[in-house]
Formats: structure tokens, C-alpha cells, sequence
């Protein structure tokens, strides 16, 4: 029986330990939003389909989950409307709704929905699954955690250094000490495809580069072929892939290149006042870098975009983000900009066990357990549970009487380091003994020393 029951691939089950360790950087994560300022708010984990579709281009699209309608609809449909109907009408049909692919477009939707109850600028986050129907592999899941920050209603720039500082924070708190903050505009990548003249391929253009890291230089050219840029387009692309030295010096090289583009410059001057922002606040751990390929793939991003990757465990992207100019106007609420991150904490667990990151305690669920004798004693350890409840002192009692050494197997497995034992003469003295499960120390005290033991 156990060998035929699993879960869907991609799609995991948490036990208590690793609960704790998620909650550690989930608690981690909300700490340092909240002291930016930032509310909490929820969205369903279904949404209509009409609201996620067309957002994340051509392959995001590919990869939403799509509900199959509830009640009789697949009775309504007949073998020939099967063989008439296209995929996508169909699709349509049978499924309005879809499992959310993230936590922005949500977002956006939310703000229109909302907008007379909002103060602006509204600056939010927010914590929860997504889906994705994506190919499982290591590091890549088809449902994961998103713990997005968002301001929108202001299109200031030191929005995007506040949230720098919260990439440096949050990744630093939870002990990370070598990591990348890679950005780049994608006014910058307007301005490149046009100066070589194909502004209609920006997106193909943006797609390709974005997988630069991926695929290497050959393979990108090839996908650029295919989407219809010619040899002479491609190569004048290419000085692109080699961009070298520090942060200023690409700045120049981008600015040469980009010459003749206003859109480009654009975006190179709101880099520099980004990066100079960041160098008058200072970064713990953090290095930032511009990456000229770094696209993120999505069409919603119109300003500054973000990416964070690790260099001490082989892994791909840690968070990312950006700046969108008018998402919300898709639903109705024009020239509304706005700018967010996300953190894939799923990632960030990954690399936090491989760097053994995690502190030790978090695996002690109940620091305190009650071991039970029979029922005089239970009931006088009732009373002292309660008591070290009220202290703050995560506790239990053994539930049923059973044999000392399995009640201390018990304690054992589950990392419990504090054991009291209540017997006649510890129920008549008021002094208890008190074993530390890891040294094996046992000892008599009474309650309030135990409680004070425990607490230092």
C-alpha cells in the first residue's frame, strides 16, 4: 500500500522539522517587511483565467494551471465540438479559472479591486503558495512559496533602493554571506533593439538574452535567428555578451552603445541614481552588479529589473523583480507604477541546508516534557503543566502511563531536552527530578528552579 501512495511530482509534503526551518525564514522575511513598512494582505489561490492570462508572455502563459469547471460542463461537450474547437477555445470553456503563477499580476488585480479603501502609496506583501506547471527538477517545483514586497502609486527611485536594502537584509539576517544582486532596465533593452532597428522584436530580443547564463552565447544567437533578426542584427548584439569590469565602466559601455537611443539613456541615468543611492546606504553582504542580459522574461517589467543569486551553492536565481509601469492599467486603473520583489523561499531553503544555516534549536518543537506514572501522577503533573505553559515553556505530558525508557525514546526522537519525573516522594518533598536529555545530567529541584533552568 505505502509504495503506491505519493504526491503529484513537484509537489511536496513538509514535515515538523522542516515546518520550523520555513517558519524560520518565512519570520525572517516578514520581520524585515514589516520594518520597511510594509502591510500584509491575501489573495485566493484561484483566480479567473481572463486575470492571469496575457501577463506573462507567451511561455508563462504555457505554464499556468488551468481548474477544470465544476458541476456538468465536459456533458455540454459534444465529440464534434472537440474536433471543431481550437485548444484555446476550449480551454476556455471548460476551465475560467486558474491556479495564481504569482503573487503580482494577484496584486495588481487586488489594487484595482480595492483602490477606494487604499492609501497610496500602498506598500504591501505578501506570503503564500503558487503554482506552476513546470518540468520538476532540483531547485524547480510546481508548487512554491512567494514572499513578495510591493509599492505602488509612486514611481520614486529610492523605492528600488529600499528594496536593494531589503534583498541585503533579509539574506544577510538569515546568514547568507556571499550573494549577487544582479539589475538591469529594461528601458536599456528597448534601447538595444533600437539602435539595431528591431524595436518589433523587443520581446523575442529580451527572451533570448535572458537565457544568456542558461544556454551560452551560440544558443542565444540561434533562438535570435529563428525569431527573425538577421546575421548583421545579431552581430551588433554580440559586443553586449562581453561586457566586462566594474559597475561605472559598463555604465560607459552602455552609454556608447545606446548613444542614438533616448529610451536607453533613460534607463542608464535611473541605473546610476540606483547604484549611487545604494552606495551612500551601504550593503552588508551583498555585492550589486549590471547584468545588460538579465531580461526575467516577463512583459510586465518597464523599469528597473532585479535578480539575486548565490555564489557559495550552485543554484539558479534566489529572488528577483522589478519595476512595472502600468500593470494595474490592464484591469482599469491607468498610471499606477509600481515596483516589487519576491523571495523564493523554497530556494533559500535549499541553499540554507546545504550551507547548514539553520539553527540547531529550531528542531525542539516542546523544550519540556512531563513524564507520566499512573494517574496520581498525572494529575499532579497536570497543574505543573499549566503552569510552565503560562512561563512561555513549550510543554507536554506523556499522554499515557508507559514504561520509563519508552517515554524518554519518546523524548529522544523528538529533540525534547528537558524531562521531569513525578513519582510518591517527588509528589511529597516538592522537589522533582529533572533529567537534560543530552547529558544524561539528572538532578532534584523544585518547580520554579526547573523553570529558570529552563528559561536561562
Amino acid at each position: 500500500m505505502g509504495g503506491t501512495v505519493r504526491t503529484p511530482k513537484g509537489m511536496r509534503d513538509f514535515s515538523p522539522e522542516i515546518m520550523a526551518k520555513r517558519n524560520y525564514i518565512f519570520n525572517t522575511i516578514r520581520k524585515y517587511f514589516e520594518l520597511y513598512g510594509f502591510e500584509q494582505i491575501e489573495t485566493p489561490a484561484m483566480e479567473l483565467r481572463e486575470t492571469l492570462t496575457g501577463k506573462y508572455g507567451e511561455e508563462g502563459d504555457r505554464l499556468i494551471f488551468s481548474v477544470l469547471n465544476s458541476g456538468d460542463f465536459l456533458k455540454r461537450i459534444v465529440d464534434q465540438e472537440l474536433i471543431d474547437r481550437n485548444l484555446s477555445e476550449l480551454a476556455v470553456k471548460l476551465s475560467d479559472k486558474a491556479l495564481r503563477y504569482d503573487l503580482t499580476v494577484p496584486f495588481a488585480r487586488y489594487v484595482v479591486q480595492h483602490q477606494n479603501e487604499i492609501t497610496f502609496p500602498f506598500k504591501r506583501y505578501q506570503i503564500q503558495p503558487v503554482w506552476r506547471a513546470d518540468r520538476p527538477q532540483k531547485g524547480r517545483y510546481r508548487e512554491f512559496y512567494q514572499c513578495d514586497a510591493d509599492i505602488i502609486g509612486s514611481e520614486a527611485l529610492i523605492n528600488e533602493v529600499e528594496l536593494i536594502k531589503i534583498f541585503d537584509d533579509v539574506l544577510s539576517g538569515l546568514g547568507l554571506k556571499k550573494f549577487s544582486i544582479q539589475i538591469n532596465n529594461r528601458k536599456v533593452l528597448s534601447g538595444i533593439a533600437e539602435v539595431i532597428g528591431r524595436t518589433d522584436k523587443i520581446v523575442d530580443i529580451t527572451v533570448a538574452m535572458d537565457k544568456l547564463e542558461k544556454i551560452g552565447k551560440g544558443k542565444v544567437n540561434e533562438e535570435l535567428s529563428q525569431k527573425g533578426l538577421s546575421n548583421n542584427e545579431i552581430q551588433q548584439i554580440q559586443p553586449l555578451f562581453e561586457l566586462k569590469g566594474s559597475n561605472e565602466e559598463v555604465i560607459y559601455q552602455l552609454s556608447d552603445f545606446l548613444r542614438n537611443s533616448e529610451i536607453g539613456q533613460e534607463g542608464i541615468g535611473e541605473l546610476k541614481s540606483i547604484l549611487n543611492a545604494v552606495e551612500r546606504c551601504g550593503l552588508d553582504n551583498a555585492e550589486i552588479n549590471i547584468d545588460v542580459t538579465l531580461a526575467r522574461g516577463l512583459d510586465y517589467y518597464t523599469g528597473a529589473i532585479f535578480e539575486v543569486i548565490t555564489n557559495e551553492v550552485k543554484m539558479g536565481s534566489i529572488c528577483g523583480g522589478g519595476r512595472y509601469a502600468d500593470l494595474t492599467g490592464i484591469f482599469g486603473l491607468k498610471n499606477m507604477s509600481g515596483v516589487g520583489i519576491s523571495f523564493g523561499a523554497d530556494r533559500i531553503y535549499d541553499v540554507m541546508e546545504q550551507l547548514n544555516l539553520f539553527p540547531a534549536s529550531l528542531s525542539q518543537s516542546t523544550q519540556l516534557l512531563f513524564v507520566n506514572f499512573g494517574e496520581k501522577e498525572e494529575s499532579y503533573c497536570i497543574s505543573l503543566l499549566h503552569k510552565a505553559r503560562a512561563a512561555g515553556i513549550r510543554s507536554e505530558l506523556f499522554p499515557e502511563t508507559a514504561k520509563l525508557k519508552k517515554q524518554l525514546k519518546y523524548a529522544d526522537q523528538k529533540n525534547i531536552p528537558y524531562v521531569v519525573m513525578v513519582g510518591e516522594e517527588e509528589m511529597s518533598s516538592g522537589l522533582l527530578s529533572f533529567k537534560e536529555m543530552q547529558t544524561g545530567k539528572q538532578e532534584k529541584l523544585d518547580f520554579l528552579s526547573i523553570l529558570k533552568r529552563i528559561e536561562s
